[in-house]
């Protein structure tokens, strides 16, 4: 009889994990960690470029009196391809985009540009995470709303999708 429940308990483990898992897809997002840097200045950096032909980036640049928006991602990064598409849209709509790279090499990032498009005005390269790390950031794709004065005003965890798009463009239009 012991030996029985001995087969079950590997069993009810999983169950309880399998459920854990399960309610965690389902839980809101409200309890994503936030950034402590929302409606404070972009922290100082000066990123090399990321790849050949296009400018690196610092935060000055961030401050030039147009609100603007910068995405953190990699070219290793699925999400991120997942939403390539998206930041194209916003860069239609007249959005000023700066990128992010994150531990990536010159080449893969060329390559995800030619094949996902590029919407950046300029892409720094952060090696090291260490600007990701300073923002806040939990992790690609990550993208943060900054108004005209270089100040944090949202941040946005995860892949942008289509619908959100119109609303990013308002929240933007609204900075001015």
């Amino acid at each position: 009889m012991r030996s029985r429940w001995v087969l079950f308990v590997p069993l009810a483990i999983m169950g309880l994990l399998f459920g854990a898992f399960v309610y965690r897809l389902v839980t809101p997002n409200d309890t994503l960690i936030r950034s402590q840097w929302i409606d404070k200045p972009m922290p100082l950096f000066d990123l090399p470029p990321a790849t050949a032909g296009v400018e690196g980036l610092k935060s000055s640049q961030l401050a030039d009196g147009r609100p603007r928006l910068v995405n953190i991602f990699a070219s290793w990064c699925i999400p991120c391809r997942a939403e390539a598409p998206q930041l194209e849209a916003l860069k239609a709509a007249g959005v000023p985009i700066d990128g992010i790279a994150i531990r990536d090499r010159p080449e893969d990032v060329a390559a995800f540009l030619r094949e996902n498009g590029n919407p950046f005005d300029r892409i720094g390269a952060d090696m090291q995470s260490s600007v990701q790390i300073a923002l806040g950031s939990s992790g690609v794709p990550e993208t943060f709303l900054i108004d005209g004065k270089g100040i944090i005003r949202e941040q946005i965890q995860g892949v942008i999708l289509a619908e959100n798009v119109p609303e990013i463009v308002a929240r933007l239009e609204a900075m001015k």
